[in-house]
């Protein structure tokens, strides 16, 4: 492997294209190079596409003709990519969102979002794992079988974007695809050491298969190695389609240029106490303590805050409108596989959660979605008054592989577990529609990645990767490569 130009980040690899020192056939090989060497023993890809891709490179589609081509053409030209086997369809490709129920199913359409990757230059080169159609947050789907975290094999990436997670920070890939329903992306961004940024609500299509994903609540974008990977992609894909559900506020673009200019003097309230008491991981209450005194001497004020927390009613009106969103998976894919599941087809956990779901009535789910639009406006009041706010992204480091997954016994025993990691309410980002981050901040003392989150108005994307990308400059990252298994 060329090892160089295994750690340069997206743009880096388009300007090689661009200057004729490497064409995108060479990229190409490279990467797919790493994914023989690597992706054994990482296990992050469920399904590799032939030479040249998934999908090549379309014109401006008739209902892509309201969005302008992306500035300066391809940013991505030649660039290997890799997309999360949830949501993003294209047409042709195995589409599994991972258990075995729906083995041999094919696409027969292309999402807008994945046309608009190759608009952009990128160059899908395959898809990686994520757990059962998203629903935990680990990425070790009984069927593909654990992927396994860069830094330390032996433990987990987080989900459910941890196949693309992992894929990124082992190297295989510079930038790859992710979804975040309630921190999908930031959880595997923090324990891979990446950077995962989740968008404002409706600034990235869901179109043409999806109106929206569980009323607004998710959201897709990608993980990177560099900051300005994310904002260039982010002003490559976003922009409304027609007949799009949701009007994103502010207006698309104009990450890379806020990157320049950078965030201004921001007021940042930030936390490292969780709402229910759980102890915080010393490494990562200190990485929130580090990046408290970075954003002093960078000219930001920092207080102590947090929103108000979601409360009793607001964490029924979760598991309500999250257990509909369990219900809907498994009425789509019955419908589409022409059945519901059979025994072993599904996981434990998955089949508890469909179960679950069932049990959500229609009055139930809909009283949940009220209750958390109120919570929005709540925290909107909250953000009159702070730019942005921070917490660690997760409570302590990367668990044991299997710590999350269900048993025949304990199908929801991950679910309990999770608590010890996931408690500074990331879903808030998603319940608000904000945009969200998590930006790196380190290693622990064992040699594992730290992180912290932020979490900003709906619309303020590119004051938000602004930021990202100062700390970038002051405290970067873009050097710690972890131990990955080479096979």
């Amino acid at each position: 492997m060329d090892e160089e130009l295994r750690w340069s980040d997206g743009l880096a690899q388009a300007d090689l294209v661009r200057s004729g020192r490497a064409s995108p056939a060479e990229l190409e090989a490279e990467a797919r190079e790493r994914i023989r060497r690597l992706g054994p023993g990482l296990n992050a890809l469920v399904w590799e596409a032939g030479p040249g891709g998934a999908l090549p490179r379309p014109p401006v589609a008739a209902h892509d003709a309201g969005l302008p081509p992306p500035a300066g053409g391809a940013p991505f030209a030649g660039v290997p990519f890799l997309v999360k086997d949830l949501a993003l369809e294209i047409a042709g490709t195995p589409f599994r969102e991972g258990p075995r129920w729906t083995e041999g199913t094919v696409s027969a359409h292309t999402q807008e979002l994945a046309l608009r990757h190759a608009r952009a230059g990128l160059v899908t080169l395959g898809k990686t794992a994520t757990c059962e159609f998203g629903l935990a947050p680990h990425c070790e789907p009984a069927l593909h079988g654990p992927v396994r975290n860069p830094w330390d094999p032996a433990r987990a990436t987080s989900g459910s974007s941890g196949g693309s997670a992992a894929a990124v920070a082992a190297g295989i890939v510079p930038l790859a695809h992710g979804g975040d329903l309630g921190g999908s992306i930031r959880y595997p961004a923090a324990w891979c050491g990446v950077f995962g940024f989740k968008p404002s609500r409706g600034l990235v299509p869901e179109g043409p298969e999806y109106g929206d994903i569980v009323g607004g609540l998710a959201a897709e974008h990608a993980l990177t190695r560099s900051v300005r990977d994310s904002a260039a992609l982010l002003d490559a894909v976003a922009g409304p389609a027609p007949g799009d559900p949701y009007a994103a506020a502010g207006r698309p673009g104009g990450c890379s240029e806020a990157l320049a200019a950078g965030p201004g003097t921001l007021r940042v309230a930030a936390t490292a106490r969780p709402n229910a008491g759980q102890p915080v991981d010393p490494a990562w209450a200190d990485a929130l303590e580090d990046t408290v005194a970075l954003l002093a001497r960078l000219g930001h004020t920092v207080i102590e805050g947090a929103p108000d927390p979601l409360g009793r009613s607001g964490h029924r009106a979760i598991r309500a409108v999250y257990g509909a969103a369990s219900a809907w998976v498994c009425a789509y894919w019955t419908r589409r596989t022409g059945r519901p599941p059979a025994d072993g087809e599904i996981e434990p956990s998955t089949r508890a959660l469909f179960n679950r779901g069932a049990r959500i009535g229609a009055g139930e789910y809909l009283s949940g979605v009220e209750e958390l639009q109120r919570f929005a406006r709540r925290a909107a009041g909250f953000f009159a008054d702070v730019d942005v706010w921070l917490t660690p992204t997760m409570g302590g480091p990367p668990v044991p592989l299997g710590t999350l997954t269900g048993t025949d016994e304990e199908p929801l025993r991950g679910e309990a577990a999770a608590g010890g990691f996931l408690m500074f309410d990331a879903e808030y980002a998603n319940i608000t529609g904000g945009p969200a981050m998590s930006v790196p901040a380190g290693l622990d003392g064992d040699g594992l990645p730290l992180a912290v989150a932020f979490l900003g108005r709906p619309g303020e994307d590119a004051r938000l990767m602004a930021l990202a990308a100062q700390l970038e400059a002051v405290r970067p990252w873009a050097h710690l490569h972890p131990p990955v298994l080479h096979t």
